[in-house]
């Protein structure tokens, strides 16, 4: 027996010490990838910039996954912010002759307007005098918008270059929700509010269709103008070549057409590169990478700040932590409040610029922000400057600005609000055999307690949904008393172009929903003007955590956030959204401002 438990209590010693030795290998794995990943190539003479446009744009740098890196599955994505920095840094840095886009396959892009911005910051580097060549196997339409700046575009002899034009196409859930038992009870105020039509109709309302074309063919005359003037296209020619469908045409077409320059495989790409730099055959051209021109980057601190802080994501009241929104950005209103209140205390920041990009979300939570932005206007200068979208409570909270900048393609207004409840009753009742009873004091005492998940047991009576109701109307009218005064305007005026509506940047600066035109660097410079300020260093928050602090604390729920991205595939925005708008929660809490539908341009 004796030696029974000897030979038990070796072995579980021998277990432990195993598991703790591959414990410390795994660490010291993960440091030793994090130690490669911040080491950046030389920066010398002769040096050119290489983009990798693969994977999402994200609207800041994403910071190594220590999980997903030791997997071997890290999702790939470019940052914005570093992207234009990179290119800012490259015009003005001697040792970098020029700029290599490598388009690959994979590149999902991002919303028109972030497009539009980092092609402006390509625009700009150009005027350096300095060149930009591109190559490609498959070019998106995305893709191939970014890329027609460059001096010589050059894809695959059997490449693609996908020009088709855009389209916006909504899946509707009204008739799958009715065979599982389950409708919405909807509450709304604006005639184009159209967020809660998937699950009410089957099909486009006239005044959603008109509003969609009207944004669409906004954003596709400014794709169509810049690329034009680019490769020296007119825009009926371009507007042709879309009807053909270039993704099916012999690839030999895109020379002919003009949206090429030339075709060959990468090694003659490569030979093209080292004859443009003036380098002997086979001799290796030095890349740096966006991160590696970042890091190499010298600034100088100036005792007065101009602060960035980036909202971007769901505005919600508190972060989900359901499996499926693991990873996914918000802007949250108590850490959001924080961070706006350490920048109000802030002595030596002079000024904030807001960079919104936001579909909406919580009406309450978009309130609560908006408050804590007035504070923070009232001691010092904030400028808005809108990306991708910032629309519904995006709006919302930049309205009360000094100043709005959005781009051209940047989707706003959306000014509106609604309440969406399901009622599972038919579910639960009738499929699922469950039953309810309630002992109650008072008439409306049960009012939304009977629910399984989030969805009622029972509807609505006529005098609750009157109730629920007036609640949404309320909220409008405090929405559009928030923007008249950030605007200046009547409230009469903003129920006009509020309704639910939504804008382009192009067409939102006609109806003075926007101040101008611009991008980030322009949204900064205001900012800087507005706090008279000569001097200045440009700091950006909220902190991006390190690589040790991700290590040890929640990039395990990236990681698997990446994996859920890459399993529901183009389906995964609408999942994510539905999760955190349907989960339990109290009733008056259903109420959001927020984009129409995940709607996706292509």
């Amino acid at each position: 027996m004796k030696d029974f438990l000897k030979y038990v209590f070796a072995t579980v010693v021998g277990i432990g010490l195993a598991c703790l030795l591959l414990f410390v290998f795994f660490i010291i794995s993960l440091v030793g990838m994090g130690a490669s990943e911040s080491q950046t190539a030389t920066v010398r003479k002769g040096s050119v910039l290489r983009i990798n446009l693969s994977g999402a744009l994200e609207e800041r740098a994403p910071t190594a996954n220590p999980l997903a890196m030791f997997m071997g599955e890290e999702y790939e994505s470019n940052g914005l912010d570093q992207l234009l920095e990179a290119i800012d840094e490259a015009a003005a840095n001697d040792k970098v002759e020029g700029i290599y886009i490598e388009v690959g396959s994979t590149f999902a892009g991002g919303t028109p307007a972030m497009l539009q911005e980092l092609r402006q910051a390509l625009l700009k580097f150009k005027e350096s005098g300095k060149w930009i060549y591109t190559y490609g196997d498959t070019y998106s339409q995305g893709a191939y918008y970014l890329a027609s700046v460059a001096d010589k575009l050059v894809v695959n002899p059997h490449g693609i270059v996908d020009w088709h034009g855009m389209g916006g196409a909504p899946m509707f859930y009204t008739e799958a929700m009715k065979k599982l038992g389950v409708k919405m009870q909807v509450f709304k105020v604006g005639t184009f509010k159209s967020a809660v039509e998937p699950y009410i109709l089957t099909e486009m309302s006239e005044a959603n269709r008109l509003q969609t074309e009207s944004y669409i063919n906004s954003i596709w005359d400014q794709f169509r103008t810049e690329v034009g003037d680019s490769r020296k296209l007119t825009t009926d020619k371009l507007n042709a070549l879309a009807d053909t469908l270039t993704a099916l045409q012999p690839t030999e077409l895109l020379t002919e057409c003009g949206l090429a320059d030339t075709l060959s495989y990468l090694d003659g790409f490569k030979e093209l590169l080292r004859t443009k730099l003036g380098l002997k055959e086979k001799r290796p051209i030095n890349f740096v990478s966006p991160a590696d021109l970042v890091a190499a980057k010298k600034t100088k601190s100036e005792k007065a700040r101009v602060a960035v802080y980036y909202a971007f994501g769901e505005i919600v009241d508190q972060a989900s932590t359901s499996p499926l929104s693991l990873g996914t950005t918000y802007i949250e209103t108590k850490p959001t409040i924080r961070e706006l209140q350490k920048l109000r205390k802030d002595d030596k920041v002079k000024a904030v610029v807001l960079r919104v990009n936001s579909p909406g979300g919580s009406a309450f939570a978009s309130e609560q922000i908006w408050h804590e932005i007035q504070l923070l206007k009232a001691e010092k200068p904030v400028v808005v400057s809108m990306g991708g979208m910032a629309a519904s409570g995006g709006y919302y909270i930049s309205c009360g600005a000094n100043k709005i900048f959005a781009e051209p393609s940047t989707l706003t207004g959306s000014i509106g609000i609604f309440g969406m409840i399901p009622d599972g009753s038919e579910l639960l009742k009738d499929k699922l055999g469950l039953r309810f009873d309630v002992v109650k004091t008072n008439k409306h005492a049960d009012f939304g307690a009977q629910s399984v998940m989030g969805v009622l047991a029972r509807g609505f009576d006529e005098s609750e949904s009157a109730l629920m109701q007036g609640m949404i109307e309320h909220g409008y009218d405090l929405f559009t008393s928030r923007v008249a005064a950030g605007r200046g305007i009547s409230q009469d005026s903003v129920d006009v172009i509020g309704q639910g509506r939504v804008w382009t940047g192009e067409q939102a600066i006609k109806i003075g929903l926007v101040d101008q035109l611009g991008n980030l660097e322009d949204a900064i410079a205001e900012a800087a003007k507005l706090a008279e300020l000569e001097k200045y260093s440009v700091d950006r928050y909220p902190a991006q955590p390190d690589f040790m602090t991700q290590l040890f604390n929640d990039k395990k729920e990236s990681y698997f956030d990446e994996r859920l991205r890459a399993s529901f595939g183009d389906i995964y925005p609408f999942v994510s959204t539905m999760q955190w708008m349907l989960q339990p929660q109290r009733i008056e809490q259903c109420v959001y401002t927020r984009l129409p539908f995940e709607l996706k341009i292509w």
